[in-house]
């Protein structure tokens, strides 16, 4: 009897107990509150405890990966649902926290990464690892490609990913691989360990919205509701070959700052078959070449090496923040970069609206690789944008496109006056 509140499948939801079966990743989604947390301590502790408390488990070395170190020790670690309140008083672990790890009494260790840092599981090797909240790291690809380097220990290192869901494409990549399992639950499914009146709330304020369906329902939500831009729209739209193009341009949303906590710096590239009558004009997503946390030098060197690398032959950079700086800025680079300044007299909706009839219309095509921006993309509503942050990313595709289809495809229709 006094073992029984510490046997967790016997009182899991069905949602919190591992799939049976081969797989690498069980993803488990679920809105605030739907026991995901609990779910993954307990799968940690399944993998390192032995029969008896010194006896050794299936995984001796397990990552634990979270958005900063501060979450991993203070949800994963210490929260109320977390591995310590978790942990029976003779298998309980010690925090080092000078090393940031957990070492349990049979010698099993846990150590704490930062999705901030993907570098930091450079070198680290592992037979286990559980991942919290995914869908929210900024680094979520860099992250997650270096922690599946580093598990290549024992006969078959799996990871238990908990997570609120998102539309980010890190998470859609990883929902539809073959190797993973899922399960999911809404927060309703574990009401009888929340808060008397939190779910009347919230289902009030949000039932029926999308934000209501990501968070508590645990849904994950492909595209926002009016978006001009979907999942499936960019799908046919996608390119595996490109032909040879009349024009190339570079386009830079440039950030308001260049601290740390400013927001990226968009950069675009595209391309664009002109021959012929102009309903038959073609444009060609090519790279996004944006840059996080860069200074004002640092995104200028990044657009000047996206020109050399594709060819193109114009760069262009929305004014309205840095005014004539941005010019400088970039010419310091390089002072002969052919560069045209635009500046935004409308708002972000209008401006891309015209952008995206283009693809309505099956005139514009994509390289693969654009997760990042197509995410952005689908985030971007008629009411205005639904994401994170700033649509830079999405502000540079606008200028690119508009430079080279939009604005040559209005002049050319313009009736011409002749004099007389």
């Amino acid at each position: 009897m006094l073992a029984l509140p510490w046997l967790f499948e016997f009182w899991a939801l069905e949602h919190q107990l591992p799939p049976e079966g081969d797989w690498r990743t069980w993803v488990i989604l679920g809105g605030r509150g739907a026991g995901k947390t609990r779910a993954g301590a307990e799968w940690v502790r399944a993998q390192v405890e032995g029969a008896r408390p010194l006896d050794a488990g299936r995984c001796h070395r397990i990552a634990l990966v979270g958005e900063t170190i501060d979450q991993v020790r203070e949800v994963m670690v210490f929260g109320e649902s977390g591995i310590m309140a978790c942990s029976p008083p003779d298998r309980r672990p010690e925090w080092q926290a000078t090393r940031k790890r957990l070492i349990w009494p049979n010698g099993a260790t846990a150590q704490a990464f930062s999705a901030h840092d993907p570098e930091g599981l450079r070198g680290p090797q592992f037979d286990g690892a559980w991942v919290d909240e995914l869908a929210k790291w900024k680094k979520a690809r860099e992250t997650w490609d270096m922690l599946q380097f580093g598990l290549r220990l024992g006969e078959d290192p799996r990871v238990c990913v908990t997570t609120t869901p998102r539309n980010v494409g890190m998470l859609k990549e990883l929902l539809a691989a073959g190797s993973t399992v899922v399960t999911s639950a809404p927060t309703e499914a574990n009401r009888a360990y929340l808060a008397e009146g939190f779910l009347e709330e919230v289902r009030a304020r949000y039932a029926g919205t999308r934000l209501g369906r990501q968070e508590l329902d645990g849904v994950l939500v492909d595209e926002a509701e009016g978006a001009l831009w979907t999942p499936a729209m960019l799908e046919r739209c996608r390119a595996d070959v490109i032909p040879e193009l009349d024009r190339i341009v570079v386009a830079v949303d440039p950030p308001m700052t260049g601290h740390g906590g400013s927001d990226e710096c968009g950069i675009v590239v595209a391309g664009a078959v002109t021959r012929g009558p102009v309903q038959d004009w073609r444009a060609w997503v090519l790279a996004d070449a944006s840059v996080s946390s860069a200074s004002p030098a640092g995104w200028a060197k990044a657009a000047i090496r996206a020109m050399e690398r594709w060819g193109a032959e114009r760069l262009v950079a929305e004014v309205n923040q840095g005014g004539d700086l941005v010019e400088q800025v970039i010419r310091q680079v390089d002072p002969l970069v052919p560069f045209r300044s635009v500046h935004a007299s409308r708002g972000k909706v209008a401006r891309a609206e015209p952008v995206a009839a283009l693809y309505e219309q099956g005139r514009v095509h994509h390289a693969r690789g654009l997760g990042a921006l197509e995410d952005q993309m689908c985030a971007m509503t008629a009411r205005g944008f639904e994401g994170r942050g700033s649509p830079d990313r999405v502000d540079a595709l606008v200028w690119a496109l508009t430079e080279l289809i939009v604005e040559p495809a209005a002049k050319w229709r313009r009736p011409q006056v002749r004099a007389v």
